[in-house]
């Protein structure tokens, strides 16, 4: 009896990227608003490779420190029954993006106003995972870290950045690039040398 050829193999899914994104879901910023950040980076997996397929969700206070938020970011359009995105006038607090075929992500956003370091809470959906994996990212100094809460005497500690040794608390960091103070650039990565810290909700 001959050998059989092997069968080739299959990527795990789901695949993210596919149907989930919505227009306009990395602009939770309202358009034009003057005191609009980005925050930009790479997804990478265990072997250092970007992962093109990965999907992003960020929850977070608004520039009041209000956690409310607000409804119309995947609003339906009445006469085709698809997403018609954001009416570009309401902040939200909450956004969805997709990595492109470089594991590129870009958000735009309000810096959040609390009395502790302002942050994003990140979910991250990907090819592999069977359970999706949370993280926040810190918009330190720059524009927005540096600039607490009004009526906040200065920035609070945070205790999950207290909590961990130096290495692990800057996986953490996102960091505003040197020629612009009001870009971020944040980095998630899934494994190995450098991996973000993740956390349990139980």
């Amino acid at each position: 009896m001959p050998a059989l050829p092997p069968t080739p193999s299959h990527t795990i899914g789901p695949f993210y990227g596919y149907a989930l994104p919505f227009p306009d879901g990395g602009d939770i910023a309202p358009a034009g608003h003057p005191d609009t950040v980005t925050v930009h980076g790479r997804v990478y997996d265990g072997a250092g490779a970007a992962v093109p397929d990965a999907l992003l969700e960020f929850w977070q206070a608004g520039p009041d420190g209000s956690l409310a938020g607000a409804a119309g970011s995947m609003r339906r359009d009445p006469v085709t029954g698809g997403f018609a995105g954001r009416n570009g006038v309401d902040f939200t607090g909450f956004g969805r993006v997709a990595t492109d075929a470089d594991g590129h992500y870009t958000l735009r956003t309000l810096p959040p106003g609390a009395p502790a370091v302002p942050y994003l809470s990140v979910c991250v959906f990907a090819r592999g995972l069977t359970h999706h994996l949370f993280t926040r990212a810190y918009l330190a100094g720059g524009a927005a870290g540096a600039k607490p809460a009004e009526g906040a005497g200065g920035l609070e500690p945070d205790a999950l950045l207290a909590s961990l040794p130096t290495d692990r608390r800057e996986t953490l960091m996102a960091r505003p690039e040197a020629d612009n103070p009001r870009t971020y650039r944040f980095d998630i990565r899934l494994q190995g040398d450098g991996e973000t810290v993740f956390l349990d909700f139980i």
